[in-house]
């Protein structure tokens, strides 16, 4: 397993509204491809975020597989587009391809 820089990382995305937190590696990947039509395997970090404000998921192809990140914060509130409609954003600089 190799450490990723996500500093690196060209374009980061987040899934704006909710997100089932239940959702696995194939069903957030679903939710790329079908519902937004993007490239999963671009090399792009993939945010998810649930109902509540206290956690997100992380998806991102390292080339040989999937990494799905969980974070809980135990303290605190994430900040960020909370749009009703389920939409995707960038989150840095990037286009989406």
């Amino acid at each position: 397993m190799k450490l990723i820089d996500f500093t690196q990382v060209e374009n980061i995305f987040i899934v704006c509204g909710k997100t089932d937190m239940c959702r696995q590696i194939d069903g957030l990947a679903a939710t790329i491809t079908e519902e937004y039509d993007m490239d999963i395997y671009n090399g792009a970090l993939f945010l998810f975020c649930g109902g509540n404000k206290d956690r997100f998921k992380a998806l991102y192809w390292e080339g040989d597989g999937f990494l799905l990140l969980h974070k809980r914060l135990e303290n605190g509130k994430l900040n960020g587009p909370r749009n009703q409609k389920v939409s995707i954003k960038p989150a840095v600089k990037g286009s989406i391809a």
